[in-house]
């Protein structure tokens, strides 16, 4: 009975690797789209998101068979519980990026470039989740306290961004709704880091079973 169910563990962790990497993938293309302003490439974006809400039904099933039929105890009860709550934040990861994939659509062909900061907000959001992920790979809640540190960056970030957009429009009213375009890919880099954190506080509480919430 532990053999099987030390499989279908196995098998959640190769699944939650596979949906992290996935994750990683999108934002990465979505990026590279924005900042190229190439709508080609941001097209590539809603097939790898539909790929990854497909991970999460098939791991959410997954959860909910071992939580049933195998009635875990302590560390291994944690992990799938956290599990069940990364795949949200992942889900909404793809989400996101597929978000900035349809804006880029509507930017006519123009670079996210031509505003300041928001290429290193894009790196800064995709090292978070890239962390996070390498985080639960590897158990390591070092790696995932750095992450959880590194949101105040991305913040930071966007706050630099909005500025930027503020005095472009103010040089050039008629940039307006390109500038409101930015401002919302913006946005949802910062809910991704986001979306990051709570994966990496869900790590912490996989390894050690204290949730940052209840610190």
């Amino acid at each position: 009975m532990r053999s099987q169910f030390d499989e279908q563990l196995a098998l959640l962790n190769k699944k939650l690797i596979e949906m992290g990497a996935m994750c990683e993938e999108v934002i990465a293309i979505a990026a590279k789209a924005l900042l190229g302003g190439d709508t080609e490439l941001a097209k590539k974006v809603a097939p790898l998101d539909a790929e990854i809400d497909h991970l999460e039904r098939d791991i959410e099933s997954l959860c909910l068979k071992l939580l049933l039929q195998q009635q875990p105890v302590a560390r291994d009860l944690r992990l799938i519980s956290a599990a069940l709550k990364m795949i949200t934040d992942m889900e909404r990861i793809g989400d996101q990026a597929a978000d900035i994939a349809e804006i880029i659509g509507f930017l006519n062909g123009r670079s996210g470039e031509e505003c300041d900061y928001i290429s290193e907000m894009a790196r800064a959001s995709i090292k978070m989740v890239t962390e996070s992920v390498d985080a639960f790979v590897k158990r390591d809640v070092k790696i995932a306290e750095s992450v959880i540190s590194h949101d105040d960056v991305v913040d930071d970030y966007f706050d630099k961004v909005k500025t930027s957009l503020i005095e472009m429009v103010a040089k050039s009213p008629s940039d307006g709704e390109y500038a409101l375009d930015l401002l919302m890919i913006a946005k949802y880099f910062e809910r991704i880091g986001d979306h990051a954190t709570n994966i990496a506080e869900w790590v912490v509480f996989a390894v050690t079973g204290v949730h940052n919430e209840e610190v």
